[in-house]
């Protein structure tokens, strides 16, 4: 990596398109870096480096920090893990144990998030005795401020909360819960198909 970045990226004067084959050629080899980092046994073991911790001498991770790496193709679909939906009818008696997935990834600006468990017991708040949390999967999606949950039973959408100092908690209700006139400040379009069955909706910003 070191002698295609000093001999061949560093050196002024080359076309966009031998420099894309260079750096395809650097990138190719960060993967297999990464890819033989992950079958290092330390054998020659640690030395001290900087805030006083140790790093093997073969491939520099540090010592006793867990690692895991995903090699993501570029230009195409990524995939990363599995689908995890709950497995268990039982309660466990916290979330800890009932938890079987709860990992986040930051993508191009996007934030995404999964979150996994059983049913598992909790106290909420100053209640006197624990409930039932239901069991379930929930996605979650923030964007430009936007949040979009979706889990098995409903779709949330909220907008970034506003500034703005009120007395009253939001509201919510159904389309026909709500005034004629007042519906005129929500930008909803609905989608739906000739027997009035729900498609969809766009929201307008």
């Amino acid at each position: 990596m070191d002698f295609v970045s000093s001999n061949f990226l560093c050196e002024e004067g080359l076309e966009e398109k031998q420099i894309q084959i260079y750096y395809d050629i650097y990138q190719g080899l960060g993967i297999a870096w990464e890819f033989l980092g992950l079958q290092c046994k330390h054998w020659d073991g640690f030395k001290k480096v900087r805030r006083g911790k140790k790093a093997c001498k073969i491939c520099g991770k540090l010592e006793d920090m867990e690692e895991d790496y995903y090699l993501l193709g570029k230009g195409q679909k990524k995939r990363i893990g599995r689908k995890v939906v709950p497995d268990s009818k039982k309660t466990f008696k916290n979330r800890k144990i009932a938890e079987l997935l709860k990992d986040s990834i930051d993508f191009h600006g996007a934030s995404i998030a999964v979150d996994v468990h059983n049913s598992y017991r909790a106290r909420l708040g100053k209640m006197d005795r624990d409930i039932n949390i239901a069991a379930e999967r929930t996605a979650t999606l923030k964007e430009s401020g936007i949040r979009c949950s979706i889990d098995q039973h409903l779709i949330v959408i909220g907008l970034e909360k506003t500034k703005r100092k009120t007395k009253k908690p939001p509201y919510g209700g159904f389309p026909w819960e709500i005034r004629k006139n007042d519906l005129k400040h929500f930008p909803v379009i609905f989608q739906y198909d000739d027997e009035y069955n729900f498609l969809g909706l766009t929201i307008l910003r």
